[in-house]
């Protein structure tokens, strides 16, 4: 007795553990059951914010468990290829039985299951077997992709058939799930997401990664050459625009316009409008008025280069820029620029300027909260923005387009369309002949019934018959 080898053995073995329904409703239930850990912890957000929101302890186990970017950790892809191998196996292993349906050695049709039919309708006509043969036939063809006619001691049968193919609508259906999985893989391993801000007229040729935080090279640089934003009447805004030109080895190779949900897409990256912020003003311009001639001074200003001001009322220094700017400890003044004043022979002041409100220190000084001789304003600067940028590259995304589409066609044809086997028997008697029409179809058996019973009156009146039951 010859032992089996242990290689085919184990071969078949690992085949029979994939071709398991067991383990496709295992890797499900283990998909969904993980997906929940993916809905309840925020995806790609910073350590810093996890470890305060989860403790050192925890946080340290789950970030071990890659659960704070489950969608690309091993583990969660390694389930997707078993999944995608089950689903191949599967297929392949039942293939077998419908293919032989499909491409039969020798197409034949059983007559006693068409007279067992539930759907079977029967009709009498005064003619000869020949003769309503001769005119049935042809219809018969004209309406089936294949027909054969087979006599025997008491009858002659005429089979049809059509929709054998259908049949292969679950397998397309399988198909579109594994399309899909292999889309969601190859933008799992392939595949990017990160974010860069530029400022106006300035330009990047990297990105920093989403869930790493780590820079990585764009094949092109981004220049920002223009940015603009518009704001309704409560002050938020309406919409933001960036102008960007792609730089390949600083040359212009491509410029758009861009606005949120209107991305830039050039060679698979993706580039969507994400933000935007305010940068430090340029170029300003300050007034100094004093307080005794009443006269107003222009002077532009640079900061940290000291301003000397007409009429021996001092210098005048600006220091620093402040996106939120609280005045007292209270009053949020917003964008401001603080500087130094210096009086002739006095201890120097802080002075706020805030871009919102530029009579500000005006209203300081006329109060007593400051006493000076001097009142300064901001009178004219250049503002600049920064936009935010997203980007992203996922070279799956057409195997999973295409998997939507090919699931739609299965589920199509799975659920709408059948094989359809049609027998119409002829028994010749004494006041002519018997005809019987039979249907049988995989599914949709009561339309099956009522195609029967149009084909049925259809060959009825063709033939001049007398309906029996």
């Amino acid at each position: 007795m010859t032992q089996p080898d242990a290689p085919s053995h184990f071969l078949e073995s690992l085949w029979d553990f994939f071709a398991s329904v067991r383990l496709t409703v295992a890797l499900l239930l283990t998909l969904a059951a993980t997906s929940i850990f993916g809905t309840v912890i925020p995806q790609n957000q910073s350590p810093e914010a996890y470890a305060q929101h989860y403790g050192e302890r925890l946080f340290r186990f789950l970030d071990f468990l890659d659960l704070f970017d489950m969608y690309h950790s091993w583990w969660f892809q390694l389930l997707l290829v078993l999944l995608t191998v089950n689903i191949v196996v599967c297929s392949i292993n039942r293939l077998s039985a419908t293919w032989k349906v499909l491409f039969p050695k020798s197409p034949g049709f059983a007559g006693s299951r068409f007279r067992k039919a539930a759907n079977r309708t029967e009709f009498t006509v005064s003619r000869s077997l020949e003769e309503v043969r001769a005119l049935l036939e042809p219809a018969l063809r004209r309406r089936y992709r294949h027909t054969l006619s087979e006599r025997t001691d008491e009858s002659l049968f005429l089979f049809a058939e059509k929709g054998r193919w259908t049949r292969l609508g679950v397998y397309i259906v399988h198909s579109s799930v594994i399309l899909l999985l292999l889309g969601g893989l190859l933008g799992s391993f392939f595949g990017f997401e990160g974010y860069v801000n530029i400022p106006e007229g300035g330009t990047r040729d990297s990105i920093r990664l989403r869930n790493t935080n780590q820079p990585l090279d764009l094949p092109f640089a981004i220049r920002c050459d223009d940015f603009s934003v518009s704001f309704y009447e409560t002050g938020a805004p309406e919409e933001f625009r960036s102008g960007l030109t792609l730089l390949e080895d600083g040359k212009a190779v491509y410029q758009r316009d861009i606005v949120v949900n209107d991305p830039l897409r050039y060679e698979g990256i993706n580039i969507f409008q994400s933000s935007y912020g305010n940068m430090r003003p340029r170029n300003l311009t300050l007034s100094f008025t004093s307080t005794e001639s009443g006269m107003t001074y222009a002077k532009k200003a640079t900061i940290g280069e000291p301003i000397q001001i007409p009429e021996g009322l001092g210098q005048f220094v600006v220091e620093h820029f402040h996106t939120r700017y609280q005045f007292m400890g209270m009053m949020d003044l917003g964008d401001t620029f603080l500087g130094t004043l210096t009086p002739p022979g006095k201890d120097p002041v802080e002075v706020a300027l805030p871009l919102k409100h530029p009579d500000f220190d005006k209203m300081i000084v006329s109060r007593g909260i400051r006493k000076s001789d001097v009142i300064v304003a901001i009178t004219d600067y250049e503002a600049g923005y920064y936009t935010g940028l997203q980007v992203n590259s996922d070279p799956g995304v057409w195997l999973v387009y295409s998997g939507f589409l090919v699931m739609i066609a299965g589920c199509f044809i799975t659920f709408y369309m059948s094989h359809e086997r049609i027998g119409v028997e002829l028994v010749p008697g004494d006041k002519g002949t018997r005809v019987a029409v039979s249907g049988i179809a995989d599914k949709n058996k009561l339309g099956m019934g009522r195609r029967v019973e149009a084909l049925s009156r259809r060959f009825a009146r063709r033939a001049g018959a007398e309906k029996n039951g």
